[in-house]
């Protein structure tokens, strides 16, 4: 597996927005999605002081970016965990605030590289797509036996697939020949079952069913619902977040949060703000921020991806 070709993305951005918090002795920065490490490692060599926590759901990303983390001994820190563990991760490494939060969502380059996990729409491989593979159910499960209701919202909501409806029906008359067990078929069959207008818009026509599926199989956006706050909450005073998504249903969703944060919960009309009603974020973004072109053109998985970024200004006051 070729280091060289995983380029993190936005990472120059990334790190300036969270150096203010990390270039005082000994901070810590988390990051959330560890993948290849390429985040992690750029994090370790920038701020010398700081100490880093990596989690990953995937084992085989934990090897990997284990290898790579290695000369930088105990100063990086690297758990099997699903990012929405992070409160109990944590704890039990004694460390109740952090610094620095680093997200990078979506699949990583390892995961899309290799056919045999069944994220790649573009070559055959088993319809897997589990980032752990040893649990929970596989995006041929999911084909296989849910109700045809329950396909279409996942294709509609997760996929923003308008044809959702169309593909479901000739999955359902499919799964019943035969059960799916790999991808080529199904991209097969979602190109037949889409009109001529449908396949001319946005590139490979099974791009977005592959996306739902991807998500409904690691529970991604409920994991980030929980995730986001968690991570919000365990930032110290003057900690700072930054969050790279790459679909608009996880962007809404960090924007969501990160807004709740930055607004004031105080009764309209009152001439003094208590404390406890105070905005307990600042942000560090105006919207959310896009590659440049230079970039995209560097790294295509770049294209869609959207960073915000937020700032602890306060405690919660119960």
């Amino acid at each position: 597996m070729s280091r060289s070709r995983h380029v993190p993305v936005m990472l120059q951005r990334c790190l300036d927005l969270l150096a203010p918090a990390l270039e005082r002795p000994g901070a810590v920065v988390v990051d959330c999605t560890l993948g290849l490490g390429g985040h992690s490692e750029a994090l370790l060599t920038r701020f010398r002081e700081a100490r880093l926590v990596a989690l990953d759901r995937d084992k085989e990303a934990l090897r990997l970016s284990g290898e790579r983390l290695a000369p930088f001994g105990d100063r990086a820190t690297l758990v099997h965990a699903v990012y929405d563990e992070l409160p109990d991760v944590l704890d039990r490494l004694g460390l109740p605030r952090v610094q620095g939060v680093l997200f990078d969502l979506g699949v990583s380059s390892m995961q899309l590289d290799e056919a045999e996990r069944g994220f790649a729409y573009a070559q055959d491989a088993p319809l897997d797509m589990r980032m752990d593979q040893s649990t929970g159910v596989s995006a041929a499960e999911v084909l296989n036996t849910y109700a045809p209701g329950e396909l279409v919202r996942i294709l509609r909501v997760y996929g923003e697939e308008k044809q959702a409806k169309r593909i479901v029906s000739a999955i359902v008359r499919e799964r019943a020949k035969e059960p799916f067990s790999n991808s080529a078929r199904l991209v097969e069959l979602i190109r037949d079952a889409l009109p001529q207008a449908a396949k001319r818009t946005g590139g490979n026509p099974a791009k977005r069913t592959f996306q739902a599926l991807r998500i409904e199989v690691n529970g991604e956006l409920t994991v980030l619902e929980r995730a986001i706050p968690a991570a919000v909450e365990a930032l110290a005073v003057g900690g700072r977040i930054a969050v790279l998504s790459y679909h608009s249903l996880e962007d809404r969703l960090v924007k969501q949060v990160f807004a709740a944060g930055a607004a004031t919960t105080a009764p309209a009309g009152l001439p003094v703000v208590p404390e406890r009603y105070q905005p307990r974020l600042k942000l560090l973004t105006r919207g959310a921020e896009l590659p440049t072109e230079e970039e995209i053109a560097q790294n295509r998985r770049a294209a869609p991806a959207r960073l915000r970024g937020a700032q602890r200004i306060r405690e919660s006051v119960e």
